[in-house]
């Protein structure tokens, strides 16, 4: 080498060092992805319940009044509609829904009442007003009163335009993910 000769480095196109770097960054985040999917993390973006991530956590035991869940919605005749609305987004569930955040409020055997707000076994359900239209002028039918069958849960959500049993009717119990646990969260 001659002296004051500067040894050059190869130098790497600047449009493949960028596709390089992306390439890692997108498989990063599909990994991630991809391990908190298999771990039961969720990320709820609707203001049924507080938004961000959140965890399904194995429930090992019938599902009872006070527990907050994640649930499957499929089976029921007003799903269809309810997904044309833009009630339910896109998941995994039966339907290709995604779960849904929902609090039990009655059980197998327990009589609802459905008039102008909720009662459970002759109790007002506090926040259980119904909406006679959604956000957009559409007509609401609620649920016809009656007992919660066998093997189903009657769901809510305090949020004044939720999507939920009020609308839809019980739920089987079969669609029951897991309990609905907060991990990063913030209400809007």
């Amino acid at each position: 080498m001659r002296a004051g000769a500067e040894k050059r480095l190869p130098i790497i196109p600047r449009r493949r060092l960028t596709a390089s770097i992306l390439s890692v960054a997108a498989a990063v985040i599909v990994l991630i992805a991809v391990a908190g999917f298999l771990g039961g993390y969720r990320i709820n973006q609707t203001p049924s319940e507080a938004l961000g991530l959140w965890r399904i956590v194995p429930l090992h035991r019938p599902p009872g009044v006070g527990d907050l869940l994640f649930v499957c919605p499929a089976g029921k005749a007003a799903m269809p509609e309810a997904r044309a609305r833009g009630y339910l987004r896109s998941g995994l569930c039966p339907g290709r829904v995604a779960p849904l955040i929902k609090t039990v409020v009655a059980v197998a055997g327990q009589h609802v009442e459905i008039g102008a707000e909720v009662t459970i076994d002759g109790r007002a359900l506090p926040s259980s007003a119904l909406a006679e239209h959604d956000g957009k002028g559409r007509p609401l039918r609620p649920f016809p009163s009656g007992v919660v069958p066998d093997g189903h849960v009657f769901l809510h959500s305090s949020f004044v335009g939720s999507y939920d049993s009020r609308y839809f009717g019980p739920l089987p119990a079969s669609g029951v993910l897991g309990l609905a646990q907060e991990v990063l969260t913030y209400a809007p």
